[in-house]
């Protein structure tokens, strides 16, 4: 169906307001986290990646995610919020619609023999993308962060997904150890990145324990692709920010280092990328330049033709051990310099 989108509106606390189009999803599709699914090929995977039961699959498959751990909790208290249509609005873009419909041709000709191909989207009134939720199937992972989490000794915490996730892979196209032993292997890292996790995943593992029992001073956060597929981009960035404010609520005296989203589809012209590209405009004006710290490090996995390498991102979306030296070089000297600040 095609659908005309109304603009969204999305406000930060520090902003006066930003107002975006909402725009179609991205290439990785995915069931619905807060209801359960059977295991089953999905978006792109890596193969050889780690995983607990539902994790990572082989070449073309994620895996089975399971059902979920709770049903979806309320949503988290966000510095933000996506505005909804008031029935003015959505009456005014329906006489806009059909001024359009009705002065061009080729629309009149497809809403008579097709009714209801062209129309106003109502959008959502509910946000997944804040509402706490873990799939089943990331519980081992999850159990595993909180004995890191009770340790009480880690410095530096990574969140995320599988991009993440794959610093720990020692091998394989996906291999980040090296890369990571190199670069960060002199701090005590808690790597808290699950494969195929998503906001309200990360939200339901921050507010159920792995937000409590250390102290890091820095904390580098790069989430939401795996959302593409089932939020839109103030939805998934609503997210993020959500994510944000329950990081610098877990641990006051962090400091923040919040990556935009990388970008994933071979081709520039991938429609992932303008999703991720609006996402990624609206979590940039969550810098502060205090306690949060923005970077958009995308365009150094790109070639000249704003393309992803194979060498780079074997399936562009995961880097691989070169992908995993861009991202090192990128943000070192940024990491290096949060872990140092005074608190």
């Amino acid at each position: 169906m095609i659908l005309v989108n109304r603009s969204r509106l999305f406000v930060y606390a520090a902003l006066v307001s930003l107002t975006l189009l909402a725009t179609a999803p991205g290439v990785l599709a995915q069931a619905p986290v807060g209801q359960p699914v059977a295991p089953g090929p999905g978006g792109p995977g890596a193969p050889g990646g780690p995983g607990g039961p539902g994790g990572p699959g082989g070449p073309g498959g994620r895996g089975g995610q399971g059902g979920t751990v709770a049903p979806p909790g309320p949503p988290a208290p966000v510095p933000a919020a996506v505005a909804q249509p008031t029935a003015t609005d959505v009456a005014a873009a329906d006489r806009a619609l059909a001024r359009f419909v009705a002065s061009d041709a080729e629309a009149r000709t497809l809403t008579t023999k097709y009714p209801g191909l062209i129309e106003v989207r109502r959008p959502s009134a509910t946000n997944t993308a804040i509402m706490p939720s873990l799939s089943t199937g990331f519980l081992a992972k999850h159990q595993a962060n909180l004995a890191v989490a009770a340790q009480g000794d880690s410095e530096l915490l990574f969140m995320g997904d599988s991009i993440t996730d794959f610093w720990r892979n020692e091998q394989g196209n996906t291999a980040g150890k090296p890369v990571f032993d190199k670069y960060f292997g002199k701090w005590k890292v808690a790597n808290f990145g699950i494969a195929g996790d998503t906001t309200q995943g990360v939200l339901y593992r921050l507010q159920n324990g792995e937000g409590k029992g250390f102290k890091p001073k820095a904390v580098m956060l790069m989430i939401g692709t795996n959302n593409t597929g089932r939020n839109t981009a103030a939805e998934i960035a609503e997210g993020v920010g959500a994510i944000v404010l329950q990081l610098q609520n877990d641990f006051p005296e962090a400091k923040i280092l919040l990556l935009g989203i990388f970008p994933r589809g071979r081709a520039a012209t991938d429609p992932a990328r303008a999703t991720i590209s609006q996402i990624n405009t609206i979590i940039s004006k969550l810098h502060d330049g205090n306690r949060v710290h923005y970077l958009d490090i995308g365009a150094k996995f790109l070639d000249a033709s704003g393309n992803i390498p194979v060498d780079v991102m074997s399936d562009a979306l995961h880097p691989t051990g070169k992908g995993y030296e861009i991202w090192a070089d990128a943000v070192i000297a940024q990491v290096t310099a949060l872990m140092n600040a005074p608190r």
